[in-house]
């Protein structure tokens, strides 16, 4: 059985930094395409970073700079660095596995968890106060 479980949310000021972790059982991370979505109140389910197989990399527009995805092999462990967060940045971030389907970072979804799209974790609130 796969879990995938995401940690290090919590509040900060504006300007401050949180490293969210994502951390997997029953599957490979290194092996598989990594997603971090974000799903802000009202809003759909975004693709803000990616992380592929191969160790390539990228980033939306809006997070570009300021966020890094980095993987521990060992821990079969996938990070999320956020640095200068902004108020906007505020939102519940989740982690995914999708094996080999190709993400597109700037991908909008109606929801997060998306159905029957690769694993999730269950999501870690992220609040950023101006």
């Amino acid at each position: 059985e796969v879990h995938l479980v995401e940690s290090g949310g919590g509040s900060v000021q504006a300007g401050g930094s949180l490293r969210l972790s994502c951390t997997a059982s029953g599957v490979t991370l290194d092996d598989s395409n990594m997603g971090w979505y974000r799903q802000a109140p009202g809003n759909g389910c975004r693709l803000v970073s990616t992380k592929r197989s191969d160790g390539s990399t990228d980033y939306e527009a809006s997070v570009k700079g300021r966020f890094t995805i980095s993987q521990d092999n060992a821990k079969n462990t996938v990070y999320l660095q956020m640095n200068s967060l902004k108020p906007e940045d505020t939102a519940v971030y989740y982690c995914a596995a999708v094996g080999s389907v190709t993400l597109y970072v700037g991908s909008w979804y109606s929801g997060c968890p998306v159905v029957d799209f690769g694993y999730w974790g269950q999501g870690t609130q992220v609040t950023v106060s101006s």
